[in-house]
């Protein structure tokens, strides 16, 4: 019995892996496809490159999403960002950003996971959509403040899963400044991890301790669907 939970383990793994791999990729492709296919041109390109190679995604892997992006080659890339608005059933405002190349079926596929909640229900007026930069840098203790004030971020909190040694900040632009903070942040010698749009919520709420729990539960259960890529909510 311990062999077989052993190697159903290593399967849950490797398809988690391999999930992961899919929306890396997918990500390449879409950053391919809305900006240009140089990665020194394309702060988002750049960004899922990177986060790619750390997963020690080839760089023939690679290419060939840059390429099915860019249309190169004759291999132009079907693959469209679809935003979905939706209420938990732990009543939590909920967007959800996919990557997918048939809308008509992620959708059924949304509804269907919230269906105890509301899907379609109106909730982007509860966010601000704007640029969101999460980056990194070695040394622990620095002033994210005068960070984002000299890289020209409009605001910024801390990441909580940095090590001791290191500090992380995750950096809030205006739309049109996105790629100009994200270049000055790796100028400082910033690494960064992401940097698109997306949304923030413009009052956070709380949860007693079961319903952030089941919260959770419920999130990581949508994030699980392949064609996932953001999940934004008005949790603190």
């Amino acid at each position: 019995m311990g062999r077989q939970w052993l190697q159903k383990k290593r399967e849950i793994n490797a398809n988690k892996r391999a999930k992961i791999t899919t929306k890396l990729v997918r990500e390449i492709t879409v950053a391919a496809k809305m900006g240009a296919p140089d990665p020194a041109l394309n702060a988002r390109l750049e960004v899922a490159i990177e986060a790619a190679r750390k997963q020690s995604v080839s760089n023939d892997v690679i290419t060939r999403a840059i390429k099915k992006g860019s249309g190169a080659g004759g291999d132009a890339a079907v693959i469209e960002l679809v935003t979905f608005e939706a209420m938990s059933p732990q009543k939590v405002p909920v967007i959800v950003e996919c990557l997918t190349d048939n809308r008509n079926r992620t959708a059924p596929d949304m509804r269907s996971l919230f269906r105890d909640g509301q899907f379609g229900a109106k909730v982007m007026f509860f966010f601000d959509h704007l640029g969101i930069i999460e980056a990194t840098h070695e040394g622990a203790g620095l002033d994210l403040e005068t960070a984002a004030i000299e890289a020209g971020a409009q605001d910024v909190e801390p990441l909580l899963d940095v090590g001791e040694d290191s500090s992380g900040g995750r950096f809030y632009t205006e739309p049109a400044d996105l790629v100009a903070v994200t270049k000055a942040l790796q100028a400082s010698g910033w690494s960064v991890t992401q940097s698109e749009m997306g949304y923030r919520p413009k009052e956070k709420m709380t949860l007693s301790a079961e319903d952030q729990a089941a919260l959770e539960e419920f999130l990581e259960t949508v994030d699980d669907h392949d064609d996932c890529h953001r999940i934004y909510t008005a949790i603190g």
